[in-house]
């Protein structure tokens, strides 16, 4: 942590990227045995990209939908980040090692240091949780028109489970990430 840090109190973030496209996710459903329920599926190619980023013990959360995953997209992410960090918190942002996570031109806001995961450590992540909630619930089983369909429906999706914290505490707290 920097010097400037050490006497605030310390939040711990969480933060990753989902993409969210018209070749989408298919997932069960219930259905009388012995039938074969039809479900859609595109074989288009747009998709947006949603930055989500969720601190556990406040139960609170900052997202993005984005055309690309890029330094640009992660640099308003982290600005998102900054303003939702309790005033005069600082934030330990934890998250995986995108190339854009660690790029030369990435602009990391005063009140928040990162800390990358290990390689190949996705459960690492409990934003993880997040992406499979959404795919197996509120973005799955979905044929999307346009872009714009997209990006509504995954800010649809955040928004309904940043209405909910208790279930954002139930899908992404961790014993290991407490902070005393």
């Amino acid at each position: 942590m920097p010097a400037h840090a050490k006497a605030k109190p310390i939040e711990t973030w969480f933060q990753d990227e989902a993409r969210v496209g018209q070749k989408g996710t298919l997932t069960r459903i219930w259905a009388p045995q012995g039938t074969r329920p039809r479900a859609v599926c595109d074989t288009r190619y747009e998709w947006a990209y949603l930055f989500g980023a969720i601190c556990p013990g406040r139960k609170v959360g900052a997202a993005l939908v984005m055309p690309y995953a890029n330094t640009e997209a992660m640099n308003l992410h982290l600005e998102e980040i900054s303003k939702t960090v309790a005033p005069g918190a600082h934030a330990a942002l934890v998250l995986d090692g995108a190339g854009w996570h660690g790029s030369e031109e990435l602009k990391v806001p005063e009140n928040i240091t990162l800390i990358t995961l290990p390689p190949y450590s996705p459960e690492l992540n409990p934003v993880e949780n997040i992406w499979e909630y959404f795919r197996k619930n509120s973005l799955s089983n979905r044929l999307y028109e346009t872009y714009e369909n997209i990006v509504d429906a995954c800010c649809r999706a955040w928004n309904a489970l940043m209405a909910a914290p208790e279930r954002i505490a139930t899908l992404t707290q961790r014993q290991w990430a407490k902070v005393s």
